[in-house]
């Protein structure tokens, strides 16, 4: 005799509709930043041609990418707020995940050309208009703040989001550097420092990327979400009441903002069923799981009793 009992209200249609407007606030804060930074981009690639900076062509071309980056998170946001049907029961919410492992593997390859090419630039030198790089480089940085701004706020709890964040940060960052690499040039006349900027650019690029794709693919190899003290939850679940064996335990990340955890445990006494089961709901809940499936077995099968006691 066993009972499974899925202790939350709405699972994944739920989860949907409730993320729907925080991903429609999200969705419209992508838009914005996708419009001004293709806009820029056009500005920026051309003044890196003129000015033959490797800082601004490294900044420009990292912001085509972004272009790109940005889409390609709107379109993930897009899709994923489908509702789940027969054949996808947790509809297409794993696509925002998708969306941010190759943003994160885009920042890692750009880092790397950049470091490439700085190190051609160093072995045989360029010269570079500094005024031009610098003009055009401090508008760069104004655009990169106002996108940085828009999706600061939801960075940190949407892994698509993020991706995006962390291209726009990084040009962020490519802007600063830059500038410095121009005022540098204009005032000593020492050309190394561009390419020299771009290299530790590019590193700061590379641990963000780096750290998007580990969390990226973590979700995806549906590993125990970083916040999740695993030893916690199955050390509390020990301590409830008349509920022993607990078994098959699993805790992961669908999409950002949705951690579920599904489980199996015995109980001798089935009038514990409804008391255990809302102990749990609001134990794991405590640990920041929201979306629970726990399995109750009896450890002992009744027997059904027969007319008069005859067996």
């Amino acid at each position: 005799m066993s009972d499974a009992k899925h202790q939350h209200d709405h699972g994944p249609r739920g989860h949907h509709h409730h993320g729907l407007v925080q991903r429609g606030a999200e969705a419209g804060r992508l838009k914005w930043v996708l419009v001004i930074t293709a806009l820029f981009m056009i500005a920026e690639v051309v003044g890196g041609l003129l000015s033959g900076s490797l800082a601004l062509l490294a900044d420009s071309g990292h912001m085509f990418t972004d272009v790109g980056a940005l889409a390609l998170s709107l379109f993930a946001m897009r899709i994923a707020q489908r509702p789940p049907n027969t054949k996808r029961t947790f509809g297409y919410v794993r696509l925002e995940i998708l969306a941010a492992l190759v943003n994160g593997a885009t920042l890692l390859l750009i880092a790397c050309m950049i470091v490439i090419e700085a190190w051609q630039r160093l072995r045989d030198p360029v010269a570079i208009d500094g005024t031009i790089m610098l003009g055009v480089a401090t508008l760069g940085l104004g655009v990169n703040i106002v996108g940085a701004l828009l999706l600061h706020s939801h960075a940190h709890d949407n892994l698509n989001v993020r991706g995006a964040y962390l291209h726009v940060l990084g040009d962020l960052l490519g802007s600063v550097g830059a500038i410095a690499a121009g005022i540098i040039v204009l005032t000593t006349g020492w050309m190394p420092a561009d390419a020299i900027i771009s290299v530790v650019i590019a590193l700061l690029i590379l641990v963000s990327a780096w750290k998007l794709v580990r969390e990226a693919t973590d979700v995806l190899l549906e590993s125990v979400p970083a916040h999740i003290d695993m030893d916690r939850v199955l050390e509390s679940l020990s301590g409830i009441d008349g509920l022993d064996e607990i078994h098959d335990v699993h805790v992961w990340t669908l999409t950002s903002g949705f951690v579920a955890i599904s489980a199996h445990g015995v109980i001798d006494d089935p009038t514990d069923h409804s008391r255990v089961l809302n102990e749990v709901r609001e134990l794991v809940a405590s640990h920041g799981i929201d979306h629970v499936t726990f399995q109750i077995e009896m450890r002992r099968l009744y027997q059904i009793p027969t007319v008069e006691g005859v067996r």
